[in-house]
């Protein structure tokens, strides 16, 4: 049985498992004790401001301790800048581009200022924190030591240092010799800086464990191959694709170890095994995968030797199949005539595919390359046979595909480890280039790719310099057990929720204060901004600078669920309205589409409990938890877990939309019926009577509205919850929609995002989200006030004043979309307006 059949064995036996598991989310406290599946309900409490209560999950930092951000904490991770160039690529010298290690660069992260001294909150004035670095969004180590591990070995000597392998006669008089790569002799912690996971700035993440010391090394070492390996007419193998084959040869003979290994002592970095690679030899590894990029601009005419071209093919075509199928063709393209064709039809998508997205998302799509089609010096086509081996062992869905797919990343090592820039064309239709390259009917494009040396690499991928998208931390895609339970290797596993939780912060003190200072020195009267001034204000600390960033590009999520109470006839729309609309917010023909696109924000909808099925398409996001909620004048709406997986799933859609490049979060709602739960919710959060929180929502009579009046009584009575138990109160009173929105809120301020708030069913799950985590409210904008009584209610316990008043009850998102130029304009006055020194304009009395 191979690799590949143990693979898949193992996951045919994994298939079907739940992520969550039967026992209680751990490391919750009172948040997530308390009720069990049936939940208690909700009992309605005397109004008044939000209580500060403790987060019992945030790690305190005492003034004499650094914060985990600040530079000189082992968790400080570097900066990027918040709207880099996507022509920031490093440069060097022309002669220099094939150093196998780029130039030392001097380590990062400046002393920050002193913080000034801050005014007097104002009493509905979300929490400032006190003096911190603006870097909030590093998780620290939650509790306990971390397990270093043994002592690591001093490195080796350079007289201990294994010497590489002559190169062989072949690999020499190709007509086009490049000089041999050289390795960086740079010093030890050069190389330890560069093994450690860099992680975005605008994403928080686990403090990443203690990395691996890279040993300073002075060139490549190659194991010496077996001499029957060896023979005439094969090019020289870079060291991994020569370890693979001294494996493969030692497995075909059926012997575990060769004499030469059997002499060699374990390496100590392998785990007593022996049969890791050396230091040197594991870091070229390494900084192959790490420095992968995709290039677009800045190819070379120079031609591609036809020996550096052959061992990159065959690390490509030495990628893992399913029952060794081995199911790619690659094939290599000069012909320009072809070249052209496949350039015009990736140009023609590019502008087709531009055409069609918002605001900022056109123009940086607008500037994604194509021309290295023509430039590169080769291209090279990457097919996949489905049918071949169809009686392999161990065949699944797609197995041609995925491996075909790792042939495309081996290629890609390869060549970096070469000095070769691969740039992956993307914007065509895979059957219009398949009809270009005339590639029988029975194969399948797999990738376009352009291969040649390059001026230089790009410091980072250029979609994430170019603003495009953020790099996701690991953090966020490791599991332990059961999915859901996050935790790098050797931290204590924790919740999405707690992880969340722990990372929401204040208010930035500096920050604030900064932009206090500067609003008073524009060239205005102070004050005449009005709201304005304190939204500029409130997004500085929020983000941790002064000035912040413009908030754009902007997202709106369209959470849509359906409710349990639409059989106490509270809204005289039918039920299957709701996927009905949902279908005509994926076709573009709703109010929420229309002021997006007037905006320039992007949509998306979430299904996060229809009752009917809805097709999978671009923009709709399947997260159904469940159809529908029960009747919660019966009983809980939703059971515990549900609520917490909605609340999750909310948290999971604004790490999505920030990690794709978006700076500010729309919330939006769609469920017939929903205004009923969001009127207990807030009854049950401010103490409300329902009488005066309750409203007509679409415009119902007065038979309707006084049943609908009576359900949130009913609701209230049947579900009395512990106020210091929220989640319980979400469970029991919320929709599915609502619980999701409350994560979202989270979400969005754990990672220092604006979260502009829509109507009262936004209103309703923000003070489920405050009352989560108090600190949430620093991250909460009210784009407007809905003429649903409720939501005045709510915005006044959360402190927020709304940006406009236009008498708008139709929820989608549609009054937040309005407000987000006034936004994004309080930002620009605070960027961009002159102070009254640089204008040199006399100050009045």
């Amino acid at each position: 049985m191979t690799n590949d059949d143990r693979e898949d064995l193992r996951r045919g036996e994994q298939e079907g498992s739940w992520h969550r598991g039967t026992g209680p989310l751990p490391g919750l406290g009172g948040l997530l004790d308390g009720l069990p599946e049936s939940g208690k309900g909700a009992q309605a409490r005397a109004p008044g401001p939000v209580a500060p209560q403790q987060n019992p999950f945030r790690n305190s930092f005492p003034g004499a301790e650094p914060p985990p951000h600040a530079p000189g904490h082992p968790s400080a991770v570097e900066p990027t800048p918040p709207a880099p160039a996507p022509t920031a690529f490093t440069t060097r010298p022309q002669q220099a581009r094939h150093q196998a290690h780029p130039e030392p660069r001097p380590p990062t992260g400046a002393a920050q200022a002193e913080p000034r001294q801050t005014r007097t909150a104002e009493q509905h004035e979300p929490p400032v924190a006190p003096e911190r670095d603006p870097r909030f969004n590093v998780i620290p180590f939650r509790s306990g030591s971390r397990h270093s591990g043994p002592a690591q070995p001093e490195p080796p000597t350079p007289a201990e240092a294994p010497q590489p392998d002559p190169a062989p006669p072949e690999a020499a008089g190709t007509g086009t010799e490049r000089p041999e790569p050289i390795t960086n002799p740079g010093p030890v912690e050069e190389n330890r800086a560069a093994a450690e996971p860099k992680q975005s700035d605008t994403v928080h993440a686990h403090e990443a464990a203690a990395p691996l010391e890279v040993p300073q090394h002075s060139g490549p070492h190659q194991r010496p191959e077996p001499e029957e390996t060896r023979t005439a007419a094969a090019p020289a193998l870079v060291p991994a694709i020569q370890a693979a084959r001294e494996a493969l040869n030692a497995e075909t003979r059926g012997a575990e170890r060769t004499p030469e290994a059997a002499d060699t002592p374990p390496d100590p970095w392998g785990g007593g095994s022996g049969h890791a690679f050396d230091d040197a030899e594991r870091a070229a590894v390494y900084r192959a995968i790490r420095e992968r990029r995709d290039v677009r601009a800045g190819f070379l005419p120079e031609p591609v030797p036809a020996d550096v071209l052959t061992r990159v093919l065959e690390a490509a075509h030495q990628a893992p199949s399913v029952g060794h199928t081995q199911p790619w063709d690659f094939l290599v393209i000069d012909d320009p005539q072809i070249r052209g064709q496949v350039r015009e039809l990736a140009r023609v998508q590019r502008e087709a595919q531009g055409h069609t997205r918002p605001g900022t998302r056109a123009q940086a799509f607008s500037g994604l390359k194509v021309e290295a089609v023509l430039e590169s010096p080769i291209n090279v086509a990457v097919t996949v046979d489905p049918s071949r081996g169809p009686h392999s062992p161990g065949r699944h869905s797609k197995p041609a595909s995925y491996s075909a797919a790792l042939a495309v990343e081996n290629l890609w090592l390869a060549a970096r480890a070469e000095g070769l820039g691969v740039g992956w064309v993307a914007f065509t239709d895979e059957r219009d280039v398949a009809s270009v390259l005339e590639l029988p009917s029975h194969l399948e494009l797999v990738a376009y790719l352009c291969v040649g040396y390059v001026e230089d690499f790009p410091t980072e991928p250029e979609l994430g310099l170019a603003g495009w998208a953020r790099g996701r931390p690991l953090s966020w895609a490791v599991h332990r057990d059961r999915y859901g339970r996050r935790g790098l290797p050797g931290q204590e596993p924790t919740t999405l929720l707690e992880e969340t939780i722990t990372a929401i912060g204040a208010l930035n003190a500096r920050a604030v204060e900064e932009a206090r200072d500067r609003q008073d020195r524009m060239t205005k009267p102070q004050g005449s901004l009005g709201v304005l001034e304190d939204v500029s204000v409130r997004l500085a600390g929020l983000v941790g600078e002064c000035p912040p960033p413009v908030p754009e590009p902007a997202a709106v999520a369209v959470f849509a669920g359906d409710h349990g109470v639409y059989a106490q006839g509270v809204t005289a729309w039918p039920q299957e309205v709701t996927a009905q609309m949902v279908r005509n917010f994926l076709d573009g023909g709703a109010v929420v589409n229309a002021f997006a696109k007037q905006v320039g924000a992007e949509v998306t909808v979430v299904d996060v409990g229809v009752v009917g099925d809805l097709p999978r398409g671009t923009g709709l996001l399947p997260r159904k938890v469940a159809r529908g909620t029960a009747d919660f004048t019966q009983g809980p709406a939703m059971t515990r877990d549900q609520a917490l997986q909605a609340l999750e799933g909310g948290i999971e859609i604004a790490r999505d939309l920030v990690s794709a490049g978006n700076r500010c979060l729309v919330t939006g709602d769609m469920g017939i019926g929903n205004t009923t739960p969001a009127a207990a919710l807030i009854c049950a959060f401010t103490g409300a009577d329902p009488a005066v929180a309750t409203g007509r929502g679409t415009g119902v009579d007065d038979p309707t509205y006084e049943r609908k009046v009576e359900a949130v009584r009913q609701a209230l009575k049947a579900n009395p919850v512990d106020e210091a138990d929220p989640i319980g109160t979400l469970a029991a009173l919320g929709g599915l929609e609502h619980a999701a929105l409350a994560g979202f809120v989270l979400g969005g301020a754990a990672l220092r995002v604006p979260v502009l708030l829509d109507g009262v069913i936004a209103g309703s799950a923000a003070l489920a989200a405050a009352a989560i985590s108090p600190d949430s409210r620093s991250a909460c904008f009210a784009g407007h006030r809905s003429t649903e009584p409720g939501h005045a209610i709510a915005l006044e316990h959360l402190g927020l004043t709304p940006l406009v008043d236009l008498e708008m009850r139709l929820g989608e998102g549609s009054g937040a979309l309005l407000a987000l130029p006034l936004l994004q304009g309080a930002v620009r006055a605070l960027r961009d307006v002159a102070t009254f020194d640089n204008a040199g304009v006399t100050t009045g009395r």
